[in-house]
């Protein structure tokens, strides 16, 4: 039987005794009959109503109790659900849906939280989060190292004091030296805010580049002594041995000793001269400035650079209108050395070279193109001094390269899909 039902019954039972009382008042019986049958008519009235209340009452108190329950944050009690189809059925058993839903929650939460907690706790990455009065609320074990004390005592302490409040007023990302307690380098700062309780926050990010940096540091040590040393080397070696046969043909004076001492003079020479020469590219190469952006028309530049290479005729495409910011000087330097490149790969296949530019999202894109043997399959290309041509000096992709990355941009080189290769110079059209 439906609740609703059972209700009515139960008001019904409840009316029954008063309207048989009502029938005995006019019925021939004596005073004291009558008035004995609509006292036990009432009693039996009062009992059928008072059961008529708590049946009324039960169910919500059932409803109140699963309501406490959720609102305590208890997702285990459940309603037994009627059988019967009825709007108290119904809300007994979307209640006991919302509390299971609520719990398998609860459950997916506290195990993402314990996940999140597990995965702060053992990246090497110092993690700090700070209320709206510049408190620390939440510290990760890379944050207790860096700072040298433990959990406990580095909550509720303010940025001032721990050392971080240049890092707290920053704009992140960016590098900054810090000297914390337990380390003293060099930083990335990554700063972000979130709300918790509806209180903003602030996460603070300490990633410690000093061991990365100097292990970089390291290599390109390596790199460099190893360059300079072969080219050196390549100097140094002929002008040893040339400088002790013209000591040989000094003491020998010979018929032909004038003609051998000024070849072998000549050849030290050139080898001193290449030799100022590879120093001279270095310091290029470490001096380049920052650049000084300026409005940069693409098409015109490309044509104007175009028209400059005389060995060979370079086809250009027609582009967008595009002008950007950028130092035109050091744009057009990284554009004539890819170009130059191009033009010795074609002129080794008699192929030809096109360049062209257009537009990719935010970006500005020069292409620069051959029909010549390829790339070679080396990781050296951008390598300073590294260079596959007789006399080449092997910094003019990485100069191209570091003017791109000055101004924020990148430089691909990449195979082209039946021959050649193809190189893009790509840069923001936003400074």
């Amino acid at each position: 039987m439906s609740h609703a039902r059972s209700l009515q019954l139960r008001a019904l039972a409840a009316a029954l005794p008063a309207f048989l009382a009502a029938g005995l008042a006019f019925t021939p019986l004596p005073r004291w009959a009558v008035v004995m049958g609509l006292c036990a008519a009432l009693a039996v009235s009062w009992w059928r109503i008072r059961e008529l209340g708590s049946a009324a009452e039960r169910p919500l108190q059932t409803l109140s109790n699963l309501l406490a329950a959720i609102r305590e944050g208890d997702f285990s009690f459940r309603a037994r659900t009627p059988t019967t189809e009825d709007a108290l059925g119904d809300v007994f058993r979307e209640l006991n849906i919302l509390s299971e839903l609520l719990q398998q929650q609860r459950a997916k939460a506290m195990e993402a939280t314990a996940l999140l907690r597990s995965v702060m706790e053992e990246i090497d990455v110092a993690v700090f989060a700070f209320d709206e009065g510049g408190r620390l609320r939440l510290v990760n074990r890379a944050g207790e190292a860096f700072l040298g004390q433990s959990h406990g005592q580095l909550l509720g302490l303010p940025a001032v004091e721990l050392g971080l409040g240049g890092a707290l007023a920053d704009e992140g990302p960016r590098l900054l030296d810090l000297a914390l307690p337990g380390r003293v380098g060099r930083f990335e700062l990554r700063r972000s805010a979130f709300r918790q309780a509806g209180r903003p926050h602030q996460l603070l990010v300490l990633s410690d580049l000093t061991r990365p940096l100097r292990e970089e540091e390291r290599q390109a040590w390596q790199r460099l002594i190893r360059v300079l040393g072969h080219e050196i080397n390549n100097s140094l070696a002929p002008i040893q041995s040339l400088s002790g046969s013209i000591a040989t043909l000094l003491e020998r004076q010979g018929p032909e000793w004038k003609e051998d001492a000024a070849q072998g003079l000549a050849i030290i020479e050139a080898r001193a001269q290449a030799l100022g020469r590879f120093m001279e590219s270095y310091t290029r190469l470490a001096r380049l400035p920052e650049p000084r952006l300026g409005p940069v028309d693409a098409g015109p530049l490309v044509r104007k650079l175009a028209a400059l290479e005389a060995r060979l005729s370079v086809a250009v495409e027609p582009g967008p209108d595009l002008v950007f910011q950028g130092d035109s000087d050091q744009l057009e330097q990284a554009l004539i050395n890819l170009l130059r490149n191009a033009v010795d790969a074609a002129l080794e296949t008699g192929g030809g070279v096109r360049m062209a530019w257009r537009t990719s999202g935010d970006w500005a894109e020069f292409l620069v193109e051959d029909e010549g043997p390829g790339l070679p399959h080396s990781g050296n290309l951008f390598v300073p001094f590294f260079t596959t041509k007789p006399g080449g000096s092997g910094i003019g992709l990485v100069l191209a390269r570091q003017i791109a990355e000055g101004h924020r941009g990148s430089l691909h080189l990449a195979n082209g899909p039946s021959r050649g290769a193809c190189a893009v110079l790509r840069l923001p059209l936003r400074s």
